[in-house]
């Protein structure tokens, strides 16, 4: 696991937590919920998206791998 996968899960995880207190203070009827939901979207999208970009990477890696492997292969 490289780290933007590691940064992505931590992301998504701090995002749909502060979601969830975003709801929680809604039922409590503060106004402040509607930031912290706000916050807790961001976040949340922010670290699908580093999810996605670590996953991009790392297939991307290996495909270069292999195609030096491949390479010096032939010349050998």
């Amino acid at each position: 696991m490289n780290k933007y996968l590691q940064r992505g899960i931590v992301g998504t995880v701090l995002g749909l937590a502060l979601c969830l207190l975003g709801l929680f203070l809604m039922g409590k009827e503060l106004l402040v919920y509607k930031w912290v939901m706000v916050c807790g979207v961001i976040v949340f999208g922010i670290g699908f998206l580093t999810i996605i970009y670590g996953l991009i990477r790392k297939i991307e890696r290996r495909s270069i791998l292999d195609e030096r492997n491949a390479r010096n292969r032939k010349k050998r």
